[in-house]
């Protein structure tokens, strides 16, 4: 009885095994006629959208603090070295865990008629003056792990100036091109001397309505899905905190992340 049961389990199987083998081609066929939408949203899911946000001119009295730290943890917060409050504020913001930048600033075009502040890296100064006002504001900015330059366009774009500037960072330090002008070359100069750098992508609100901060965000967000990553520099004003602060729940939802400067700079 024994043989003849076995002969019937092994037709069955055989017919199984044939059955699968024929259907190979046409799974093959299948797959390779998958819309190509499917395979899109795949790599759309497991794209890198990183958003550095860096708030500048923090210093000040008055500015809306409390409400910019509840964005998210990794904001960047960028201290005015010649503000009032540049010391309580640098090292409350370490204290809260947020990364810090001295936000250096630099002559722009139309200096004097235009001022950055006090104690700024002029083209006029020398080798040895450029140096030490930039370790002098750096000094000023408690925990600063990193550099963005506060107005700067004809300062960033003089490659002795940016020379100098860059190499009077502590070891380590990285260097923002907040690309107050085209013609800058903060970052190539900092690639040459082995800096970590990236410069701006966006500026969120150099119109102060949230109807433009939104628009500006959206192509800000525009560039990190395209790029994988982008920069977005923003005020301490109020319309931007209040649209950073609505936005950026809907932007994680979405697979936006946002990252410390010092994570991404290369």
């Amino acid at each position: 009885m024994l043989v003849p049961l076995a002969g019937v389990v092994l037709y069955f199987l055989l017919n199984f095994l044939q059955g699968i083998a024929a259907s190979i081609p046409a799974l093959r066929a299948a797959i390779a006629r998958r819309p190509a939408h499917v395979e899109q949203s795949v790599v759309a899911m497991s794209r890198r959208r990183d958003i550095v946000l860096i708030l500048d001119d923090v210093g000040f009295d008055h500015q809306p603090l409390h409400s910019a730290m509840d964005i998210d943890p990794n904001i960047n917060f960028a201290v005015l070295p010649n503000s009032r409050n540049a010391h309580e504020v640098a090292s409350a913001l370490h204290a809260r865990g947020f990364e810090v930048l001295c936000h250096l600033p630099m002559e722009p075009e139309g200096f004097p008629r235009i001022s950055p502040g006090s104690r700024a890296v002029l083209t006029s100064m020398s080798d040895a003056e450029i140096a030490r006002t930039t370790r002098d504001n750096i000094g000023a900015v408690p925990f600063a792990r990193g550099v963005n330059n506060h107005m700067g366009s004809r300062a960033t774009a003089d490659r002795r100036v940016m020379s100098n500037v860059l190499g009077a960072l502590p070891e380590g330090m990285y260097f923002i091109d907040s690309k107050t002008t085209g013609s800058s070359v903060a970052s190539a100069v900092a690639r040459a001397m082995h800096v970590k750098t990236a410069s701006r992508s966006v500026f969120l609100d150099d119109v102060q309505s949230e109807t433009a901060i939104r628009r500006q965000l959206a192509s800000l967000t525009r560039a990190a899905e395209t790029h994988g990553m982008a920069v977005g520099i923003g005020h301490m004003y109020g319309p931007t905190i209040k649209v950073l602060a609505e936005e950026a729940p809907f932007l994680r939802a979405r697979g936006v992340r946002f990252v410390r400067a010092s994570a991404a700079v290369q």
